[in-house]
């Protein structure tokens, strides 16, 4: 095991007295016509004490009876997936199964010491999308033993097995972990900004390309995961998933230039209509990056409400 879940999830303490607190709370934030779910995150949801789980199940199920919100969602394991923890999960409103892939060559899962095979997380995630549930994959960039090319290919099995959704999560070094022991005896050595940046927006397109949305990259930015004191190294930058969409915008920006046969001209961009600051990047850094590699000057972006996420379409620009 390489987490640090307190570390990650900020929580050092849990009080099953306080869930239904801790809900009103949130739910007070949130207008009653917004459609709401109640998550249990942390990892391995279905392989906590049984009998707790079902009571937070149970808690999470009132407020859907009472039509505060409309579904539940968990992540786990896939060695803590079978069929009876689906069938029993399938007499609440659970929707969403959210699973810790990781990787899926078993390799890296070895030298991770992750527990499963990439068998199990196989049969697991089919077993979840035989039972009805949505299922989200979540991987990882730069772990022990990983490359490009295997982080690619457990890209693309998570699309060959129904994925609804993914996460991409970089390896950040947390102290109090065996990845932190491995690293400051020199046995592992994390990936910079750059790298996983690079790797993140390769994973990034096999996801989009298939259709599946990619709901987060990088973990949540709070005082705990950027704190000095919890992070021993790796790409733990607060913007890493704004970089990453910037990079493949970047890539599939060159190849619509490339495409239209425009290197070096004025030209007009086309993209998605939420995905103009995306493809600009941040400081405008696409757009300069394109005019100092390749001499093309961006004159024009427009939003075009009919083109999916992702797509990048040049065409010149006409100056009177």
């Amino acid at each position: 095991m390489f987490c640090n879940q307190r570390s990650i999830s900020g929580c050092s303490t849990f009080s099953e007295e306080t869930v239904k607190n801790e809900i009103d709370r949130a739910l007070l934030t949130i207008a009653e016509a917004e459609e709401t779910e109640i998550a249990f995150f942390g990892g391995s949801f279905t392989g906590i004490d049984r009998d707790l789980m079902l009571r937070l199940i149970q808690t999470a199920e009132e407020y859907v009876q009472k039509g505060r919100v409309a579904s539940i969602r968990l992540s786990t394991r896939p060695d803590y997936i079978d069929d009876e923890i689906l069938t029993l999960l399938s007499r609440y409103s659970v929707r969403v199964i959210e699973l810790g892939l990781q990787s899926m060559d078993d390799d890296v899962l070895k030298s991770t010491r992750r527990g499963h095979t990439a068998k199990q997380a196989i049969d697991a995630c089919q077993a979840i999308k035989r039972a009805g549930f949505a299922l989200v994959g979540q991987m990882m960039i730069g772990l022990p033993s990983a490359t490009a090319e295997s982080e690619i290919l457990t890209a693309r099995t998570i699309v060959s097995l129904g994925a609804d959704a993914a996460r991409i999560y970089p390896t950040v070094v947390f102290y109090d972990t065996p990845l932190c022991e491995m690293t400051q005896m020199g046995a592992y050595q994390p990936l910079s900004v750059e790298e996983a940046v690079q790797r993140a927006a390769g994973v990034l397109e096999i996801f989009l390309q298939a259709g599946v949305p990619c709901i987060r990259i990088g973990l949540q930015a709070t005082e705990s995961l950027t704190s000095p004191a919890a992070v021993l190294a790796g790409p733990n930058h607060p913007a890493l998933g704004e970089l990453v969409w910037n990079e493949y915008y970047y890539q599939g920006l060159i190849k619509a230039i490339r495409h239209a046969k425009l290197c070096g001209k004025d030209v007009c961009l086309l993209v998605a209509e939420r995905e103009i600051s995306k493809l600009v990047g941040q400081h405008r850094r696409n757009l300069d990056r394109l005019l100092r590699e390749t001499d093309t000057r961006v004159c024009k972006i427009v939003g075009d409400k009919h083109l999916r996420e992702g797509v990048v379409i040049a065409q010149p620009t006409f100056h009177d």
